[in-house]
């Protein structure tokens, strides 16, 4: 009876330590990374990163008789980007685009769902451009990388930091794929669905904390930027074919356009939290001489469903009649902004016009080159 008594008293101060100490394993668990795949090279940095491919070789590259500019001094010269009002209006890192730089941000976005929806079979989504602590959450962003984000008066940062994620704040999305993997956070989704391709077109606001005087020129890396994103729900055994066929569809946007592009193996040092494995476009910028990232492609495996709880319920010939946590892929297809000054320094004349791709001419009034226009 006496130790009967000790054992209630042992378990009455557990059971009140419980909460707490679940908290600590939540918070520890919140920030521990997914692992990746065995195929994906060890290293440090994107010095280590693997080319996979090359689209137009160097000999392949347009030959030119005059040196390219970069994008912020064509764009300047044709009036169609303005920095210096938008830091006026917003401070650094925003991007004003002014008559034909602003019909081709549109141009690209209606091409980039139209090609997605038609060719691809995606579905296109419109999302919220806030969500709230929880969707973060469950895509990865929250809670190692809050002070990226931007968030609204009514979200709570310290909250965030002990492991507490609400569905009642709000913080502006650092990409569509926040929204569009959290349509089914919670859900069982039927086998027979799988898999879902969804696209969506959102502008994408990002703090860029950990990138003070980087990309300072140009409109690289901005606080405010538009993207079309592609994502997947899918089967486990179906991922990798599911994460090489977003790839192919981001590739297929940039050879329409007649961009040259590389794609990149990610080794472990450059592959992003949740991911188990990433291909990173890389466009060519002449005006620059160097490729720049125009869409990362990953295969994040169950990490994300598992955050979300996303799962299926598998047919009943696979002989598995529990649910299971599909598996997410996402990428861009593609980085709108990146696309647009990709083109300006790829099409760009001697005589300081700029030349519009064929596939985009008829979203541009059929128009097929930009030139020089009042500010």
């Amino acid at each position: 009876m006496v130790e009967g008594l000790d054992l209630k008293s042992e378990l009455e101060k557990f059971g009140s330590e419980a909460p707490s100490k679940d908290r600590e394993f939540q918070q520890v668990r919140a920030v521990l990374p997914n692992l990746t795949r065995d195929e994906v090279p060890a290293g440090k940095s994107d010095a280590d990163n693997v080319v996979v491919k090359t689209h137009l070789s160097d000999a392949a590259r347009r030959t030119w008789d005059f040196t390219p500019k970069p994008h912020w001094e064509l764009g300047e010269a044709l009036g169609i980007l303005d920095l210096e009002r938008a830091a006026k209006l917003s401070g650094a890192r925003f991007a004003v685009y002014m008559g034909a730089g602003a019909r081709l941000e549109r141009a690209l976005v209606s091409f980039m769902l139209d090609f997605h929806t038609a060719q691809h079979g995606y579905t296109e989504v419109l999302p919220p451009f806030m969500v709230n602590s929880k969707s973060l959450f469950g895509t990865g962003q929250l809670p190692k990388f809050a002070e990226d984000l931007f968030r609204c008066s009514d979200a709570d940062a310290e909250a965030v930091a002990r492991g507490e994620f609400n569905d009642s704040d709000h913080w502006l999305i650092p990409t569509a794929e926040v929204p569009v993997t959290n349509l089914y956070r919670d859900e069982i989704l039927d086998d027979a669905r799988l898999p879902i391709a969804l696209t969506a077109y959102t502008p994408c606001f990002r703090a860029e904390a950990g990138a003070a005087g980087k990309d300072t020129r140009g409109i690289i890396r901005q606080h405010q930027f538009q993207k079309v994103e592609l994502v997947k729900f899918t089967r486990p055994e179906d991922s990798d074919a599911e994460h090489e066929r977003l790839t192919r569809d981001a590739e297929e946007i940039l050879e329409a356009l007649g961009l040259p592009y590389r794609r990149v193996l990610l080794c472990t040092g450059d592959t992003g939290f949740s991911s188990a494995k990433t291909f990173d476009l890389e466009v060519w910028l002449p005006g620059q001489q160097l490729y720049r990232e125009i869409s990362s492609c990953s295969n994040f495996e169950a990490f994300q469903a598992r955050r979300a709880n996303i799962r299926y319920r598998p047919a009943v010939e696979a002989g598995r009649s529990k649910p299971e946590f599909v598996h997410t892929i996402n990428g861009s297809g593609l980085a709108v902004g990146r696309t647009w000054l990709a083109i300006l320094e790829n099409y760009q004349q001697a005589d300081g016009s700029v030349l519009i791709p064929a596939a985009l001419r008829p979203y541009m009034g059929d128009r097929d080159r930009i030139v020089s226009e009042p500010r």
